[in-house]
């Protein structure tokens, strides 16, 4: 009769039986079983797996998904890390076109030069001396040079993180529709075309589409159901403030001209009259203030062009003016506060407003 192999004293006592170790080389440690956890530290998107005939399949794993990583983390499906590092580059090269093309208009628009290409009465010139090219006393570029330095600054934060997408979206959309607005204005309400302002506005317009290629399909959060709307009524309450603003409904000065005031400030600069002030005075605002938008109009003299401290003007200290503000109408002085009505007095001015135009007299 055979002999039964003894089982080790352990193995008796547990009754299971003992572990067989696969044969390793020398060097080498045992190999361990693929595990969710070890995939996703490696950045492997497991597969699901598939039902044939009833009986559950794995799928080749010779050929594992890894997420991308920076710039291409998050893309839309089908969409390489390349073409996304693609856009991200192109948006930040327009935006960096518009900040230099914006910079050179507000550098021109503060040292009162004209832009190049730009002579005087030229369409250029009427679109950039209209009342649309300035708000809240600000050059109108100086507000796009904001907007591009801004795009292209979330354009660079862009190429590390997806989530920098909504943001970027939301100063696109509203640069679109400002510049959408304007070049509207300059069409129909100037009747002037700028070649500046083309410009600016095609490299919003492009912007626009590249930011909207760029957006992150993968990432629920970046759905056009979420990422739209907000971008998009901005931009609509923008356009519709700024147009009750160049209306008059919040500013008078920056809405249309009365006829009536605009034929008194030009009367009042053809006639030889001068309005002397300081741009400190509370009392010169105030007389401004009467003339709305024509009072750019006016024969105005700045006293203190350097400064409440500092010298005055050659003309202030020929004239002897002491106090702000002061009106020479026909060799006469006149200080403080000058009504309308008084005004047109002094200078001996008549206005009739007819349905053809303004007929001044004086």
């Amino acid at each position: 009769m055979p002999k039964k192999r003894k089982r080790s004293r352990s193995a008796a006592r547990s009754g299971r039986p003992r572990a067989v170790v696969a044969p390793t080389h020398a060097g080498t440690e045992p190999a361990s079983p693929p595990t969710p956890k070890r995939d996703a530290e490696a950045g492997i998107t497991p597969t699901p797996k598939h039902s044939v005939g009833g009986s559950t399949t794995a799928p080749d794993r010779k050929t594992p998904t890894r997420k991308h990583a920076g710039a291409g983390a998050g893309a839309g499906a089908g969409v390489s890390r390349r073409s996304m590092l693609s856009l991200d580059n192109g948006i930040l090269a327009l935006a960096g076109l518009g900040v230099l093309l914006t910079g050179y208009l507000t550098l021109v628009a503060w040292f009162g030069a004209s832009p190049a290409y730009c002579g005087a009465d030229s369409e250029c010139d009427l679109v950039q001396s209209s009342r649309w090219s300035t708000l809240f006393g600000l050059p109108m570029s100086l507000w796009g040079l904001a907007t591009y330095a801004l795009l292209a600054a979330l354009a660079w934060r862009l190429r590390a993180k997806a989530s920098a997408w909504r943001p970027t979206l939301f100063v696109a959309g509203i640069g679109a529709g400002v510049s959408w607005f304007l070049t509207t204005i300059s069409v129909f309400r100037i009747e002037a075309i700028c070649g500046y302002c083309l410009a600016s506005f095609v490299l919003m317009n492009v912007l626009l589409v590249l930011v909207l290629l760029r957006r992150p399909a993968q990432m629920p959060e970046h759905a056009w159901r979420k990422a739209l709307p907000l971008p998009i009524g901005a931009a609509v309450a923008l356009v519709l403030g700024l147009q009750l603003h160049f209306s008059g409904v919040f500013d008078p000065a920056a809405g249309p001209e009365d006829p009536r005031l605009k034929a008194l400030a030009t009367h009042l600069d053809e006639s030889g009259a001068r309005f002397y002030g300081a741009y400190w005075c509370p009392a010169c605002q105030e007389q401004k203030k009467l003339f709305t938008a024509s009072v750019d109009r006016l024969p105005y003299i700045e006293c203190t062009p350097e400064g409440r401290g500092g010298p005055r003007a050659v003309d202030c200290l020929t004239r002897n003016i002491e106090q702000y503000p002061t009106w020479i109408i026909d060799g006469q002085r006149h200080t403080g506060v000058v009504s309308i009505e008084r005004l047109g007095r002094l200078s001996n001015f008549d206005a009739e407003v007819t349905t053809g135009g303004v007929a001044t007299g004086g």
